[in-house]
C-alpha cells in the first residue's frame, strides 16, 4: 500500500511504515501528480482536497490529523467512494490551554477579575465543552449557544418541553463581556457558520466584549472585526484562525491583542493523539489488523516542575497556565514577521498540556483549581 503523509504531522515518520510504502511532503506541495499512485493520504488542513485534485488517481482513503474537514470536499468524496476520516476531540485540550491562558493575559493586561465576567461560548463541542469546564472552574458565569446541538438535546426530549441549558444569539450579544467562537466552518444550510460573526453581529453587540477566534478564519468575517475595533463596537481580540491564511490581513493583525500563526490546537499531546487516530484509522480502513499500533513516546516538558514559591497567590493560577503556554511570544513573532505565517505554523515547537507538570508550592486556595484544570499538585 502506498501512503502519502505530511512531513509536518508531528510523531508519524518512522512509524506510518509500519502500513506501507510512505512518502512524505510538505502539505504545499500535494499535487494530482503527487498523490496520483497512492491509496491513502495523511493530511492537514493546508491543501484543499476536492475534484481538481483527487479526479483520476488511485486515492481511496484521505486521513486527516484535525478536528475539522472544510479542506475536504465531502460531497464529491462521498459520490466518488472516497472514503474520509477525521480525528475529533483530538486538540480539544490544547484549544482550551490556548483559550484559558488568553482570557488570564487579558484579565491581566486590562485590569478585571474573570469572576466578575459572562463569556458566551458559540459552539459546544468537544471544543467547546472543554472550555466551559475550563471557565466554569474560573469562576466565570457562562452562556452556552450551540442551536445544531440544543435541536438534538432539547427539541426531541420531553416533546421540547425541557428546559434548554442554551441561550440564542441575541442573549450572549447582549450579555456576553466575552465571546468566544468553537464551530466547524459551513457554508450552507440552516446553520451555516460562515461569517456568523459578520458586520451586524458586531454592529449588535451590547457590552463591547473581547472576541476570540481559535476555531475556523472564516467564521469571522474579518474587515468587519477590524472595523468593529476601529469604531469601538469591541474591546479586543484574540485571533489564532484567520481568513485567507498565510496571506492574513496585516492591519488586523497589529490591532490584535494575541495574534497566533493558527497554533491553539497544536499541543504535543493533541497532536500525538490526531496522529494515533489516523493510524487507527489507517488500520481499520484497509483491515490491515497491525496490533498493537506502534507509537512514538510523547517528550517531556523542559520545565516540568513549577515553584510558586515566589509568587503571590493572586498571580500563581496566571503564573502557572503561562508556564505551560504564553501566546505572547508567537503574537510578538507574528507580528513582527507576517510574511512566514506558514513557518511559524509548520515549525511550531509543540508545548505539552498541564498533565505533565508538576506545581510545587501553591497556595491552598489555589490548589484546587490547579487540580481541576489538571496540574499534578
Amino acid at each position: 500500500m502506498k501512503i502519502l503523509a505530511d512531513a509536518h504531522i508531528p510523531y508519524l515518520k518512522g512509524i506510518a511504515e509500519q502500513f506501507g510504502e510512505v512518502e512524505y511532503l510538505p502539505g504545499n506541495q500535494f499535487t494530482k501528480e503527487a498523490i496520483s499512485d497512492k491509496d491513502a493520504l495523511i493530511v492537514r488542513t493546508v491543501t484543499h482536497f476536492g475534484k481538481d485534485i483527487l479526479e483520476g488517481t488511485g486515492v481511496k482513503l484521505i486521513c486527516s490529523a484535525t478536528i475539522g474537514f472544510d479542506h475536504i470536499d465531502t460531497r464529491y468524496c462521498d459520490a466518488k467512494g472516497i472514503t474520509w476520516r477525521t480525528a475529533p476531540g483530538c486538540n480539544a485540550n490544547s484549544v482550551e490551554q490556548y483559550v484559558t491562558a488568553s482570557l488570564l493575559y487579558l484579565a491581566d493586561k486590562y485590569g478585571f477579575s474573570l469572576k466578575e465576567k459572562s463569556i458566551g461560548i458559540i459552539g459546544v463541542g468537544n471544543v467547546g465543552s472543554k472550555v466551559e469546564t475550563a471557565c466554569r472552574k474560573l469562576g466565570m458565569r457562562v452562556l452556552l449557544n450551540d442551536p445544531p446541538r440544543e435541536e438534538r438535546e432539547v427539541g426531541q426530549k420531553s416533546g421540547g418541553m425541557e428546559k434548554s441549558v442554551f441561550v440564542d444569539l441575541e442573549t450572549v450579544k447582549k450579555e456576553a463581556d466575552i465571546i468566544t467562537l468553537h464551530t466547524p466552518l459551513t457554508k450552507s444550510g440552516k446553520h451555516k457558520t460562515y461569517h456568523l460573526a459578520d458586520e451586524y453581529f458586531f454592529d449588535t453587540l451590547d457590552k463591547k466584549p473581547f472576541v476570540i477566534n481559535s476555531c475556523r478564519g472564516s467564521v469571522v468575517d474579518n474587515t468587519a472585526m477590524k472595523k468593529a475595533l476601529k469604531t469601538g463596537k469591541i474591546t479586543g481580540t484574540v485571533i489564532d484562525c484567520w481568513e485567507n491564511e498565510p496571506d492574513i490581513d496585516r492591519e488586523l493583525l497589529q490591532m490584535a491583542d494575541i495574534a497566533t500563526p493558527h497554533i491553539a490546537g497544536y499541543s504535543a499531546d493533541g497532536k500525538w493523539t490526531a496522529t494515533k487516530m489516523s493510524l487507527e484509522n489507517l488500520n481499520e480502513f484497509f483491515e490491515l489488523d497491525v496490533y498493537p499500533i506502534k507509537l512514538m513516546q510523547l517528550p517531556q516538558p523542559n520545565n516540568p516542575v513549577i515553584d510558586l514559591r515566589e509568587v503571590e497567590p493572586d498571580h500563581q493560577l496566571a503564573y502557572a497556565v503561562w508556564q505551560t503556554y504564553n501566546p505572547m511570544m508567537e503574537t510578538m513573532n507574528l507580528k513582527a514577521d507576517p510574511d512566514k505565517f506558514y513557518w511559524f505554523r509548520s515549525n511550531y515547537p509543540l508545548r505539552r498540556e498541564y498533565g505533565a507538570y508538576k506545581v510545587k508550592n501553591a497556595d491552598s486556595r489555589v490548589v484546587p483549581i490547579l487540580k481541576q484544570l489538571g496540574f499534578d499538585v
